[in-house]
């Protein structure tokens, strides 16, 4: 099928995909150019990319929102501080 025909005929189109069940070629000036997929392909291809890059967006979220400690004093510190304070 070539861009002229996809234009004018989309509803066409897309009862071939239908039917057909694989992708369909478009093709502009004689040489291929796309290909027109089912939502069906298209989600069983591209869902694990989808997932991946909005996980990647949560977790850069999380990081954005994390807040340091706010005492970052060494734990031995703090209790030999104590210790002294108490004698």
């Amino acid at each position: 099928m070539n861009a002229l025909q996809l234009r004018q005929s989309l509803g066409k189109a897309l009862v071939e995909l239908q039917k057909a069940g694989g992708p369909v070629l478009i093709e502009k000036g004689r040489r291929p150019a796309a290909f027109l997929i089912s939502l069906q392909d298209y989600e069983e291809r591209f869902a694990d990319k989808r997932t991946a890059k909005e996980i990647d967006t949560l977790l850069k979220e999380m990081r954005a929102l994390a807040r340091p400690a706010v005492d970052t004093t060494p734990t031995e510190v703090i209790i030999r501080e104590l210790r002294e304070s108490r004698s």
